[in-house]
């Protein structure tokens, strides 16, 4: 069975855009359900799936995160990856859908958890608020601060990756926020404010391949400080193009629990990679520091359009090959992402120093990770070319659990 991926509320758990990608597990808050019963459905969510990846922002509650570790801790499980994420909660529900649909292939638990923070540098995520009075995760000026008092005062605000706050007139048409480099769908949660600016500019200034509407997520109006906004998140809908970046990134070995991993740290037990292992050299792994802790770094419906095959993908050193009638500019590097910076990985038949031919994607690569071994396209992906039932054809549905 595929790992299952867990969010800490049902609306964080988004739709499905096929009948294959497995439904999030839903981990309740603890005024919610008795935690006897958090710990039946979770054990039995481990026998079903094996692994278990917890996902939640930094707006969800503390007493939701200690019941999280709970659970890990009671059930002495080191099956359960607990990964707090920097992005807003629309963004975190993109992203567990992205791990949803990439827990089909043929990819371990270790590198399935610690592909959140590769695959968190490739989300764009904001809100068009009415107000900026309660907004603390993104730098205010007094300025901005005196426009909220103003009526009809609307602000752009781009969290991730690069936090950007623009004072935008009622009537505006121009986006202003600068967009992915490669192709992506937008994903649109609407709360109390009423504009057309985040369908009708910025949709079309990104370049997005559809748009889509989404549930508000609870943790919304906490994370950004008001009720009256907007959420937005864009991502990176191609499963193929996903998989591509995690499996052109180097494995290493936990050496505490044993799982593989990419990056620096483990996702399961936190153990750190050992110094000499991370820039080439031997030596064992470290001691987990905090089980479950957070990590290091910047961890931070329905489709209107169709989900089309990978006509482009990640770019943010050069400009992207645009899907047929959609021009792409070029993109820019993600600050301090230590998977998006760098030279391009030897190997990796989506990077290359030579000039690029249509239709294929330069993604980006670092000194550090070498390349994957050759492996089969997509294996395990019943959607996706080189599967045995599948050869090119949409796939037959698959059994998996859904439990809610």
């Amino acid at each position: 069975m595929p790992t299952a991926i867990a969010v800490t509320s049902p609306d964080l758990a988004l739709p499905s855009t096929d009948r294959q990608t497995p439904a999030a597990v839903v981990l309740q808050a603890p005024q919610l359900q008795p935690l006897d019963d958090a710990l039946t459905e979770t054990s039995a969510v481990l026998e079903h799936h094996g692994h278990l990846i917890a996902l939640y922002s930094s707006a969800c509650p503390p007493e939701h995160i200690r019941r999280l570790h709970t659970l890990r801790a009671v059930l002495e499980s080191d099956r359960i990856a607990i990964v707090p994420l920097s992005l807003p909660p629309l963004g975190v529900a993109l992203l567990a859908r992205q791990l949803r649909q990439l827990s089909l292939c043929e990819i371990s638990p270790g590198v399935l958890a610690s592909a959140a923070r590769l695959l968190t540098h490739y989300i764009h995520a904001g809100a068009l608020l009415g107000s900026v009075s309660g907004l603390d995760r993104v730098e205010v000026d007094l300025r901005a601060h005196m426009k909220s008092w103003l009526p009809g005062a609307h602000f752009a605000v781009l969290a991730h990756p690069e936090p950007q706050l623009l004072h935008l007139d009622r009537h505006s048409t121009e986006a202003g926020l600068p967009g992915p480099g490669f192709a992506t769908q937008l994903a649109v949660a609407r709360g109390q404010l009423t504009s057309e600016w985040v369908t009708g500019a910025l949709a079309p200034a990104w370049q997005t391949q559809g748009v889509y509407e989404a549930r508000l997520p609870a943790e919304s109006t906490r994370w950004w400080g008001t009720p009256k906004l907007i959420e937005f998140a864009a991502g990176i809908p191609d499963v193929s193009v996903l998989y591509q970046l995690v499996t052109s990134v180097r494995r290493e070995q936990c050496g505490w629990c044993g799982l593989e991993l990419l990056g620096d740290r483990c996702a399961f037990c936190a153990a750190p990679l050992a110094r000499e292992r991370a820039t080439g050299g031997g030596g064992s792994g470290q001691g987990p520091a905090a089980i479950g802790g957070p990590v290091p770094g910047p961890v931070s419906g329905s489709v209107s359009g169709p989900l089309s095959g990978p006509e482009s993908g990640p770019d943010l050193t050069a400009g992207s090959p645009a899907a047929p009638g959609i021009p792409h500019g070029s993109g820019r590097p993600v600050q301090g992402n230590s998977y998006g910076s760098g030279r391009p990985v030897p190997g990796n038949p989506y990077a290359s120093d030579t000039p690029r031919a249509p239709g294929q994607w330069d993604l980006p690569g670092h000194p550090d990770f070498a390349p994957h071994p050759a492996r089969p396209a997509y294996p395990g992906h019943p959607d996706l070319p080189g599967h045995p039932d599948t050869p090119g054809t949409p796939g037959t549905p698959r059994t998996v659990a859904r439990v809610r």
